[in-house]
């Protein structure tokens, strides 16, 4: 398995994961799939911040999953605070890929500047989103209960955060 950035040709993947995640799972509150054209303005977004937003690609060439990271909130003061997003393809669920996606997203969003990375996870029930988080040493930092209601029922967010780099032992200058 490879981590690298997506390029263009990664867009029918990246649409076709993330429509199952919006279809099947409560990780995301959307509940409509975003069509292509949508997808691929998410991923200039992200791009044009200079942000990474990665793809695990197999050996034959299929993307399996991807992640990103963007400003945590728009507001200025959040400029040293990234939210990660990751999805996995459905067959390759507890393969590792999401875990080898974050832990290269984490250096990436390090070198772009950000401090600490948050986790704003659906559903308090996604153990595998959050174990995945705990084993690359965030910790949970508070959950919002009943936030949503997807599939009949309410949803609760669970909130995780992890320093990266210097953290917040000092004030970045910019």
């Amino acid at each position: 398995m490879q981590i690298r950035d997506a390029v263009p040709a990664d867009l029918p993947a990246i649409t076709a994961i993330y429509a199952h995640h919006v279809l099947h799972g409560a990780g995301t509150f959307e509940e409509v799939p975003p069509e292509a054209a949508e997808m691929q303005a998410r991923i200039a977004k992200v791009q044009e911040h200079g942000w990474p937003w990665l793809v695990a690609e197999e050996a034959g060439g299929d993307v399996v999953g991807f992640a990103y990271v963007a400003q945590f909130r728009d507001r200025s003061a959040y400029r040293f605070a990234g939210e990660d997003s990751v999805y996995v393809r459905d067959d390759q669920r507890g393969q590792g890929v999401g875990k080898a996606l974050v832990a290269a997203l984490l250096e990436r969003a390090e070198a772009c500047g950000f401090r600490q990375v948050f986790a704003v996870i659906g559903d308090s029930e996604n153990v595998g989103s959050i174990g995945l988080h705990v084993s690359l040493g965030f910790r949970q930092v508070g959950v919002l209960k009943s936030a949503g209601v997807k599939f009949g029922r309410w949803v609760d967010v669970v909130f995780m955060q992890r320093a990266v780099g210097a953290g917040d032992r000092d004030v970045p200058a910019a």
